[in-house]
C-alpha cells in the first residue's frame, strides 16, 4: 500500500515539476520574443541618437550602431540655432516654436469641441442625430489630399492663407471628427441613471457636462490630447500646403534642412534635427502613453 502511495506521490510531484518547467519555458519564450521585437524597433532610434552625437570623421570610420568614442553636441547646437534652411540660416528654433503655436491651440480647441459634440450625440436626442453622427464618422475617413483644394480656397477667402492661425483652423476642422467619435463612444458607457438623477436635482445642460462628465472623463481626454498632439505635430502635408516662409512648422523645416546641402552631407546634423523634431511626441508618449490604451478600451464595450 505504501509503495502504491509513494508511486502516486512521485507521479504528482513529477507532473507538478513538468508544469513548472513548461511555464518557465513558455515565459522565457515570450520575453525572448518581446526583447527581440523591442531591439528591432529601437535600433533605428539608437542609430539616430548615436549618429547625432558623433563627428563626421567618426561616422565615416565606424558603424551606425557603435557607441560614440567622443560625445559631441555640436550637431545639435548647429541645427538648433544656425543651420541653413532654404535661404535662411537661423536653425530650427523658430520653426520649433511655430509648431507649438500650432499644436497647442489646435489640440485644445479640437478636444474641447469634440467633448461637447460627443456629449450631445451620446445623451441628447434630436431629429437626424444619427445621420449627423454618421456624417461626422465619414469625416474621419476622408483622405487628407481631398481637402487641400477646398481648404486652400476657404483660407484664401478668410485671409488666413500662409499663416499660423490658418493652419490651426485646418487642424481643428480635421481633428474634430476623431475627437467627437472618441468622446461619444466613451460617454455612452456612462450609466443613464446618473444623468436622470442630475436632471432631477436641477442640473442643466452645462452643469451635467462640466460637473459630472468631464471629471470622470480624464482617460478619454488624455487619449484625445495624445492623438491630436502627435497628429498635428507630425503633420507635413498641411504644413507644407497651407503655411509659408517663417510660419512653417518644424516638420517642413526639417525636410528643407535635410534637402539643403552644400558639399559633404552632414549625417550627424540630419539625425540631430530629426531627434529635435521628434522629442515632444516622444516625451508625451512616455509621460501619458499608459492612458492611451486605457481610454480607448473604456469606450469599446458599448455604443
Amino acid at each position: 500500500m505504501s509503495l502504491r502511495l509513494d508511486a502516486e506521490s512521485a507521479a504528482i510531484l513529477s507532473k507538478g515539476t513538468d508544469i513548472k518547467v513548461t511555464r518557465v519555458l513558455g515565459r522565457g519564450f515570450i520575453y525572448g520574443c518581446l526583447i527581440i521585437a523591442a531591439a528591432v524597433f529601437l535600433a533605428p532610434l539608437v542609430s539616430m541618437i548615436f549618429t547625432s552625437l558623433k563627428s563626421m570623421d567618426e561616422i565615416r570610420s565606424g558603424n551606425i550602431l557603435s557607441f560614440p568614442k567622443e560625445i559631441t553636441f555640436e550637431a545639435w547646437k548647429h541645427v538648433w540655432d544656425s543651420a541653413c534652411i532654404g535661404v535662411t540660416c537661423g536653425g530650427l528654433k523658430g520653426y520649433f516654436g511655430n509648431s507649438f503655436l500650432i499644436v497647442v491651440p489646435a489640440t485644445l480647441l479640437s478636444v474641447g469641441f469634440g467633448a461637447l459634440n460627443g456629449y450631445i450625440f451620446a445623451n441628447w436626442r434630436f431629429r437626424g442625430d444619427n445621420i449627423l453622427f454618421g456624417l461626422v464618422l465619414f469625416g474621419c475617413f476622408i483622405p487628407l489630399q481631398i481637402v487641400l483644394i477646398p481648404m486652400a480656397g476657404l483660407l484664401g477667402q478668410l485671409k488666413l492663407a500662409g499663416t499660423i492661425p490658418g493652419l490651426v483652423l485646418v487642424h481643428v476642422v480635421y481633428g474634430i471628427c476623431f475627437t467627437t467619435m472618441f468622446f461619444r463612444n466613451y460617454f455612452v458607457t456612462v450609466p443613464a441613471e446618473i444623468f436622470k438623477a442630475a436632471r432631477i436635482d436641477g442640473a442643466g445642460f452645462w452643469a451635467v457636462f462640466f460637473r459630472i462628465l468631464l471629471p470622470i472623463s480624464w482617460p478619454i481626454v488624455m487619449v484625445s490630447i495624445i492623438w491630436q498632439f502627435t497628429g498635428v505635430w507630425n503633420d507635413f502635408l498641411f504644413g507644407v500646403s497651407f503655411a509659408a516662409g517663417s510660419s512653417q512648422p518644424v516638420t517642413v523645416a526639417l525636410n528643407n534642412l535635410v534637402n539643403t546641402s552644400t558639399g559633404t552631407k552632414a549625417y550627424n546634423e540630419d539625425m540631430a534635427a530629426a531627434m529635435i523634431a521628434a522629442l515632444p511626441t516622444i516625451i508625451i508618449y512616455v509621460a501619458a502613453g499608459r492612458y492611451f490604451l486605457r481610454g480607448l478600451m473604456a469606450g469599446a464595450v458599448k455604443g
